[in-house]
C-alpha cells in the first residue's frame, strides 16, 4: 500500500495526519519529486475513472492551453498527468487492484477497518 500525493497539499497534509495518527505504515511517494510511470497511471485508470483522477478544478487544469482542455480521452487524460502531476487528484491510496481517491476520514477508517 502506498500514499501518493504532494507534500504540500493541504489534503494530502489530512491524510498523513491520519495515517500518523492511527499508527499505520503506509509509505508516500511525493509524485512532483519522484515521479510517476505511465504504468502506474494506466493501472489506476483501470481501476477508476480517469475523469475522476483528472482534478478539472485545479489550477493546473485551468491554466493549460484550450487545445489541451479539449476532446480528453483516458489517453490524453495520462499524457496530461504525465506532463503535470498536479492535474492529479490528491492522495491516491493505492493497494494492488484498490484505489481511494481524496481524502474523507470516514472513507479512510473503512479502508483501514478503524
Amino acid at each position: 500500500m502506498t500514499l501518493f500525493g504532494i507534500k504540500n497539499c493541504d489534503t494530502v497534509r489530512k491524510a498523513r495526519k491520519f495515517i500518523d495518527g492511527n499508527a499505520l505504515s503506509v509509505p508516500f511517494h511525493d509524485f512532483r519529486q519522484d515521479g510517476l510511470t505511465r504504468e502506474q497511471l494506466e493501472h489506476w485508470t483501470s481501476l477508476i475513472d480517469w475523469a475522476l483522477l483528472l482534478n478539472k478544478r485545479s489550477t493546473s487544469f485551468r491554466g493549460l492551453s484550450e487545445a489541451d482542455k479539449k476532446d480528453i480521452d483516458q489517453q490524453k487524460a495520462i499524457d496530461l498527468m504525465l506532463a503535470t502531476p498536479t492535474l492529479i487528484k490528491r492522495p491516491v491510496l493505492v493497494e494492488q487492484d484498490k484505489i481511494l481517491l481524496g481524502f474523507k476520514e470516514a472513507d479512510y477508517k473503512a479502508w483501514f477497518n478503524l
